[in-house]
């Protein structure tokens, strides 16, 4: 990943802190170089200015998890679960069930 990537998302966050999509997109960033802890704080943030935001929610567990905090990882996939199904998508509740049986 480039500096510049990570330097431009740490920007947009401080640009609009109020925007839950800005931190989701850094800790998807964050996810992606397995950089878990860091992942963990700015999907946390994204979930805290949208508590319904289940993509940011399936996104924080895949962090918990990959901290090896897995019941963590559970707890909010089973809130992403929640959301993903009263908010009609039930190929990501499936998708999230997947990620718990993976967990072990």
């Amino acid at each position: 990943m480039s500096d510049a990537r990570l330097e431009q998302f740490k920007k947009m966050v401080a640009d609009f802190p109020d925007s839950p999509m800005t931190h989701f997109s850094l800790g998807k960033l964050y996810l992606e170089q397995r950089r878990y802890a860091e992942a963990a704080q700015s999907l946390e943030a994204a979930v805290r200015l949208d508590p319904a935001y289940a993509a940011a929610l399936v996104a924080l567990g895949d962090a918990w998890a990959g901290a090896g905090e897995t019941q963590k990882a559970r707890e909010v996939f089973g809130r992403a679960k929640e959301h993903a199904l009263a908010q009609g998508h039930p190929g990501l509740a499936e998708e999230i069930d997947e990620r718990v049986a993976d967990l072990g």
